[in-house]
């Protein structure tokens, strides 16, 4: 089934509608003259950590480590970030240095 030409605009300018909605929202209701309030501070400071551990939890859930390769290639990948992150402190090398790890050990150490 194919959308029709007005079905895909509607489609695009819903989907358009709800981007600038999310990242023009926050700057409407706490203008930068205005302090936040003490909750969204706190959030700001707690969620990046949860999010980060949920993902983390999330990657790892389906890993085996009673079968092969008994969860080598995460380990690696989880170790290699770590190592990134507190040698240059840069988050955007940490994953790509990770995910290259990963990918790597996946697709040619353990076939």
């Amino acid at each position: 089934m194919y959308l029709t030409p007005i079905q895909a605009l509607i489609i695009i300018f819903a989907i358009a509608l709800g981007t600038m909605l999310t990242r023009f929202l926050p700057f409407l209701l706490f203008p930068e003259k205005k302090t936040p309030p003490a909750y969204i501070t706190y959030l700001g400071k707690v969620l990046p950590s949860a999010i980060i551990g949920l993902l983390v939890v999330y990657c790892l859930k389906g890993v085996s480590f009673l079968s092969f390769p008994h969860g080598m290639p995460e380990a690696a990948a989880v170790l290699s970030i770590l190592f990134l992150h507190i040698w240059k402190r840069n988050t955007l090398l940490s994953i790509a240095g990770g995910t290259i790890v990963y990918m790597v050990m996946v697709q040619f150490v353990f076939i």
